[in-house]
């Protein structure tokens, strides 16, 4: 069986709702999607990695599943979704889906039933429920949303929720839920999905003798995702990608072992601040992570649920936490677009596959200022209105045009957009040669015959630079420092995030060079 395309992939994140709208509801949706699968593939990449797009409530963005075999109304049907899998191979683009396997919906079948069945049902069982202690709920573990983790059904007993109420933990143990994940995934594999990306895979085992709350990274854990790599492997070509947040690198890489997952999400690299120290240990921890389990790196700068690049990087604070999301902290615009440029061109270098998350070739920035009536996000009402949450980088998409919606729908959006994103749309930067689209899609263009997987050899360099040659003859130097540095000698300067001053290369830059 071939494992090569998803090592070195280019893999774009695409979060239907605010990705495009083809009907004018507001909502972006496959109609929308597959009318700008020209512009994804003019742009490079190898790959679509789709957030949950199946029937919900929408009590967490699509992430309270209510059906795993279908499409949710808001987004299409079914037959789009497969023309959408069969038009994207035809452009040589491959199809990555969301299964969360932690929790479902409240009003998913199963727990609508198990709600209906009563205490001590095999209905039950498929669930976490417990009885409380008087009116408390069986322990004090609290939702990672903010609040109790424990919701009560109106006969007496509680079920687990690890996020939002209606989002029902799935009790692992019990032999039901395996199989019923294991017929979803040769559901999909069977319709043409190259790739399943498992949100929280961590947390799917959970130890209620443990005083403190005990659900992440359990050894059981592992069992689970053998059995999902034995379904996939009964496909040519599939893969397994786990959102996977451990500190600890060494539990890590026990997820990559060959008959586990073929790769996780690297978010050390995502919450490194700008700092050469700390983002040359991040790049050797990964590589010496991933390498005993022969398993490729992935390099991510951002997503559906942390702050967007060009903010984050414009703080007097460039790391990121998901406890301390920096809401209102200060952020150069400039400063973090010529630090999200370089950010991007290092990322992109490195050896294994790159995650690039929709509106990050645009440069766009996080959105702070959203009305709070208008937010939709669990975590703004389950903090009490203390955590904005993460509405701010998912805001719409802007196309086309100088006035909101920007071309993203003919409609409302269903967040509100900013009135100056004017010179952010795809249109505006596709005939603007120093936009960032114009840096990501050149970017993209060399990597195909530069970059991917392999491996990298560091250079001598000063203290705040880092420089490194690949086995395929790209040379990567990004300059951190305060004061512009020398090229290492080479034979071609192929690309670089800002232009050279008098051929040194400008602070917070980064510079692919051929040859040495």
């Amino acid at each position: 069986m071939s494992e090569t395309w998803w090592r070195g992939a280019a893999i774009y994140q695409v979060y239907l709702r605010s990705f495009a709208d083809g009907n004018g509801d507001g909502v972006g949706d496959l109609a929308g999607l597959r009318a700008r699968l020209p512009y994804l593939s003019e742009l490079g990449v190898d790959a679509i990695w789709l957030n949950p797009w199946y029937p919900s409530p929408m009590a967490d963005g699509g992430y309270d599943v209510a059906d795993y075999r279908d499409i949710e109304p808001l987004f299409g049907t079914l037959a789009e979704a497969e023309a959408f899998i069969g038009e994207a191979h035809d452009a040589g683009i491959k199809t990555i889906i969301d299964v969360v396997p932690n929790h479902g919906s409240d009003q998913q079948e199963w727990f609508v039933q198990a709600v209906s069945a009563g205490p001590g049902s095999p209905e039950r069982e498929r669930f976490w429920f417990a009885d409380g202690r008087g009116d408390q709920p069986p322990n004090d573990w609290q939702s990672i949303f903010g609040g109790p983790a424990w919701t009560r059904v109106p006969d007496g007993q509680w079920y687990l929720h690890l996020f939002a109420p209606e989002q029902p933990d799935f009790n692992w143990s019990n032999p039901d839920v395996a199989a019923e994940f294991h017929d979803v995934l040769r559901f999909w594999f069977d319709r043409g999905v190259d790739g399943i990306r498992i949100d929280s895979a961590a947390v799917l085992i959970k130890d209620f003798t443990s005083v403190t709350e005990s659900y992440t990274d359990h050894d059981g854990v592992h069992d689970i995702y053998r059995g999902w790599r034995a379904v996939a492997d009964e496909y040519d070509d599939r893969m397994l990608i786990g959102e996977v947040w451990l500190p600890d690198q060494e539990r890590f890489a026990l997820y990559l072992r060959p008959d586990e997952l073929h790769t996780a999400f690297n978010f050390d690299f995502l919450s490194c601040p700008w700092d050469p120290t700390a983002l040359r240990k991040s790049i050797d921890t990964t590589l010496a992570t991933h390498q005993p389990v022969n398993a490729p790196a992935t390099w991510v700068l951002s997503n559906h649920d942390v702050t967007r690049p060009v903010t984050k990087y414009g703080r007097a604070d460039t790391s990121f936490d998901h406890a301390d999301r920096k809401h209102g902290m200060p952020s150069d615009p400039v400063l973090g677009l010529r630090r999200a440029r370089a950010a991007a061109l290092l990322a992109m270098a490195l050896p294994g596959s790159m995650y690039i998350y929709q509106g990050e070739e645009l440069g766009l920035p996080e959105v702070e200022d959203i009305p709070g009536h208008l937010r939709q996000d669990p975590i703004w009402t389950r903090s009490g209105h203390t955590d904005p949450g993460r509405d701010g980088c998912r805001v719409p998409l802007p196309w086309s045009g100088t006035t909101p919606p920007f071309g993203y729908t003919t409609g409302t959006p269903w967040l509100p957009m900013p009135t100056d994103w004017a010179p952010l749309t795809a249109e505006s930067q596709s005939t603007t040669p120093t936009s960032m689209l114009t840096l990501y899609r050149q970017a993209l263009r060399i990597r195909r015959d530069l970059g991917g997987d392999g491996t990298l050899t560091w250079l001598d360099t000063p203290d705040s630079v880092l420089a490194f040659t690949r086995d395929t003859g790209l040379t990567c130097i990004t300059n951190l420092s305060p004061t512009p540095t020398p090229l290492p000698r080479n034979t071609e300067i192929l690309l670089t995030s800002t232009p050279l001053a008098s051929g040194l290369l400008p602070p917070d830059t980064t510079a692919w060079l051929r040859g040495s």
